[in-house]
């Protein structure tokens, strides 16, 4: 039983007064001018929950400014007016993500919200529009990630990932990882800044569209964190969906052959060469329709890898779209010979002659390294564990605060690249993942 003083303490909270946004020197932008999520195709604006900065969420939140937004919701930094919480000194800063109208979203918020409860203590939603709090993170757009395509900002609220969890959390590529942080002054920073120099905005019919703000770049990284889980799905069970993104596409899913964690370690190897190198391994290009297409990519692992083995083929329901049996053969042997999906093999190419970025035994154990994540047989490549315990792997030879300074014009901003090297181990710690 609980005792009743603690019953009591229960009732009561600490509370902030809230802060005063009414400083009036900000931009106004042309209402002809579309901005942020105006630009996003098929954008409709009464989707959008109107937030406007300085309001309350439920009388225990201020919104302080706009963090970014993408498709289906808005991020926003807001801090607590009140906290149960009696050893917090001062208010404290969470991200809120904020979903268009739930009708909108169809399944895709359900299932989301359904990921979050079963990863972690869930979240709370109601009816219209539905929200989720998550702790201050960085965002991984605060460097020039030269490998992404977004033409948008894009924003996560996040979640610590329980042990137990088992789910594929697809998304898996470098804008999906932000860091944690104990820095606290650049959230008071970004709180000074909107109260100083508001954020610029436009007003139309009523709603106020801001210009996201960007946090500043603080004194000390915490542990990257793998975020957005809106189309992941329980895996304790083999699958056989299309996920992925196209380039990180692990090849027993465009065969279409049942899949279960190892995709995550194909598409991982995947982002790490692509942090690492600047470009990516696989593009998937087809000469003929100049854009992405299976047989492309699969060319493209061929020449790479070496033929698939049979075993990884049998399981496939889509090798005859790809393979002939004569041709099957022939790949087997390496033959000179052609896709009878009618796209001609190149001559083939050592991972060595790919790699650009090292020398010497950091070469070897970077090649090694990725070696072990793209193997054609689901079952011969590494698990999250394996790659977690083995110390190459989590240095790669490399002193790992080296990689926080080392620079090159070849080299993509090295946090980044400092992440995706522990982001196996913390897979390992936290539970497995499939990137789509």
């Amino acid at each position: 039983m609980v005792p009743s003083f603690l019953r009591r303490l229960s009732r009561f909270s600490l509370s902030w007064k809230p802060l005063e946004f009414s400083n009036s020197s900000f931009t106004r932008i042309p209402a002809s001018q579309k901005i942020e999520e105006e630009t996003i195709p098929d954008y409709i604006t009464s989707r959008y929950y109107p937030t406007r900065i300085g309001e309350d969420i439920e009388r225990r939140y201020q919104v302080v400014g706009k963090l970014g937004y993408g498709a289906t919701s808005r991020s926003f930094w807001v801090e607590e007016l009140q906290t149960t919480c009696y050893t917090c000194s001062r208010r404290r800063y969470v991200t809120l993500k904020i979903f268009i109208t739930s009708t909108s979203m169809g399944q895709r918020l359900d299932d989301e919200l359904r990921m979050y409860k079963r990863i972690e203590k869930g979240s709370r939603s109601h009816p219209g529009h539905q929200a989720m709090l998550g702790t201050p993170t960085i965002i991984g757009k605060f460097v020039d990630l030269s490998s992404s395509q977004s033409s948008t900002k894009t924003t996560s609220a996040t979640f610590s990932i329980g042990a137990s969890a088992v789910v594929f959390g697809v998304g898996l590529f470098a804008d999906n990882i932000m860091f944690g942080t104990a820095d606290d002054s650049i959230f008071r920073d970004f709180e000074e800044a909107e109260l100083q120099t508001p954020s610029p905005r436009k007003e139309l019919d009523g709603r106020i569209i801001y210009l996201s703000r960007e946090l500043g770049i603080p004194k000390a990284l915490g542990p990257p964190v793998l975020c957005d889980f809106g189309s992941a799905i329980p895996g304790d069970i083999e699958h056989s969906e299309y996920i992925q993104p196209n380039i990180y596409r692990a090849p027993e899913v465009i065969l279409e052959a049942p899949w279960t964690y190892s995709v995550d370690i194909w598409n991982t190897g995947c982002m790490i060469w692509d942090i690492f190198e600047g470009e990516s391994l696989f593009t998937g290009h087809d000469p003929e329709f100049q854009t992405y297409r299976s047989r492309a990519h699969l060319s493209e692992m061929i020449r790479l890898l070496g033929p698939p083995p049979p075993p990884l083929l049998t399981r496939g329901n889509l090798r005859s779209k790809f393979f002939s049996a004569e041709g099957m053969f022939c790949f087997f042997c390496f033959l000179s010979c052609e896709f009878c999906a009618g796209i001609p093999l190149l001559n083939r190419v050592q991972l060595e002659e790919r790699e650009s970025t090292f020398e010497g035994e950091e070469k070897l154990a970077f090649l090694r390294m990725v070696r072990r994540m793209l193997q054609w047989q689901p079952e011969d490549r590494r698990s999250a564990k394996e790659l977690e315990q083995d110390k190459q792997f989590i240095v790669c030879i490399i002193p790992f605060h080296t990689l926080f300074s080392r620079s090159s014009s070849n080299t993509p901003p090295t946090i980044l690249i400092a992440a995706a090297l522990q982001h196996l181990s913390m897979v390992a710690h936290q539970g497995e993942y499939l990137g789509k």
